[in-house]
């Protein structure tokens, strides 16, 4: 995981996200690869996936970090949809 850790820091999401997606074929309830697939997945701009990925991470892991970058992830989907509406 360290090493998929590197990769997200390092603006490598997409190859982060390949070896994610082999570690949860043999690992599908490693919630901490969940979250890391939802980092990868904000970092590439696809919020609709890593929402997803944080969700499947909070249901194996309440406690799971997943939950504070999902409620961010809101807070900034919130912010940006309030300015369609005002005028």
């Amino acid at each position: 995981m360290e090493e998929i850790k590197r990769l997200i820091a390092e603006n490598q999401a997409e190859e982060a996200i390949r070896l994610l997606n082999e570690c949860l074929q043999e690992q599908p309830s490693s919630d901490e690869a969940w979250f890391l697939l939802g980092k990868a997945h904000y970092k590439q701009g696809d919020v609709r996936l890593a929402l997803n990925s944080y969700l499947r991470a909070m249901e194996l892991n309440p406690e799971s970090p997943a939950r504070e970058a999902y409620n961010m992830a809101i807070k900034v989907l919130d912010f940006y949809n309030k300015d369609m509406y005002n005028p």
